[in-house]
């Protein structure tokens, strides 16, 4: 047994693997217990409830890889990505059924990718969300970055886009072979410029340089963490990069039940009174975006808060609905 957990143990601290490492502590602590240490067991189980991390794990593979930053423009020497630390990640949702299924199984099978390795078969990597505005769409990647532990870069597309030739193409290949070294979640946020057809567009700069370096490098890509792509379009989406994509997901408005759920749920540390319907309200707020669904109840709880009231009421809500929009 001890032979079996050593070599678990070895594997997981030589690839990061963050998720395993709590497993086998967990298994640790069970098997002390099991011998009847349970002094030993208990001090175990309270440093792993107690104990934070002083960096990340991001951070200390940096630092040890000789890795010195993240990648840089080679002219300009700013930053093409933007690190998300942890605890500015935002992870709870309320989804359409079917859309949350697909998201919990693009996180079960990257897990799961030791497993699928052995029977020739390799996790989604590759992701595409599209949708309007405040539908969740760059939630959904810091959701899976949490759920799997992982560190999140965002393309800095102000820092990236340039007017010299090639040089736009040449950071975002930058940016993937980082990637390549690294178990992250890269997010190319709000690419619409990226995602439209190159047969409807004109432009003969470095866009259609950088979508066509895009499909290249979605074609090649073979990194240990995941790419995730969002875009605002509904139509004009360039078919070459739909393929290159092992799912396509639409983020819908969110249906009736999903906006009563998201307001139980922004609206469930604060008093609501009895003559509140929920429901109701709900259907009032029919074709608003996620976004303004939890906006609208925010700013009825700050109108009952400001009014000097105990529980926000109708009058709040009919206030707040007034001067709210659906995107």
């Amino acid at each position: 047994m001890k032979a079996e957990l050593y070599k678990r143990l070895f594997k997981a601290i030589f690839t990061e693997d963050i998720i395993s490492l709590k497993k086998i502590a967990i298994t640790i602590i069970q098997e002390e217990r099991k011998l009847g240490h349970n002094v030993l067991a208990d001090a175990l189980e309270k440093i792993s409830v107690t104990e934070k991390p002083k960096y990340t794990l991001f951070d200390s593979k940096k630092a040890e890889s000789g890795l010195s930053s993240l990648p840089k423009s080679k002219r300009t020497n700013s930053q093409l990505v933007s690190y998300i630390s942890r605890e500015h990640l935002k992870h709870h949702m309320v989804l359409p059924e079917n859309v949350e299924d697909r998201l919990l199984s693009i996180e079960q099978e990257y897990v799961a990718r030791e497993r699928l390795k052995k029977y020739n078969l390799v996790p989604k990597k590759k992701i595409l969300l599209y949708g309007p505005p405040g539908c969740g769409k760059t939630l959904s990647a810091e959701r899976i970055a949490w759920n799997l532990g992982l560190p999140l870069l965002k393309v800095r597309f102000d820092s990236l886009l340039s007017s010299y030739f090639g040089e736009s193409a040449s950071n975002l290949r930058m940016i993937f072979e980082y990637c390549k070294n690294e178990s992250v979640v890269l997010l190319l946020d709000e690419c619409d410029f990226i995602a439209k057809s190159r047969i409807t567009t004109q432009d003969v700069g470095e866009v259609p340089r950088i979508v066509n370096m895009l499909l290249t490098l979605l074609d090649e890509y073979d990194a240990p963490g995941l790419v995730l792509a969002t875009t605002n379009l509904k139509v004009s989406l360039d078919e070459a990069l739909f393929r290159r994509f092992d799912d396509v997901i639409e983020m819908p408005i969110p249906g009736s039940e999903e906006r009563k759920r998201l307001l139980e749920m922004t609206l469930s540390a604060i008093p609501v009174s009895p003559e509140v319907d929920l429901t109701s309200i709900s259907e009032q707020l029919k074709g608003y975006s996620a976004a303004n669904v939890v906006l609208t109840a925010q700013r009825a709880a700050k109108i009952g808060v400001l009014a000097g009231c105990k529980k926000v009421d109708k009058d709040h809500f009919t206030k707040a609905i007034e001067e709210s929009s659906k995107f």
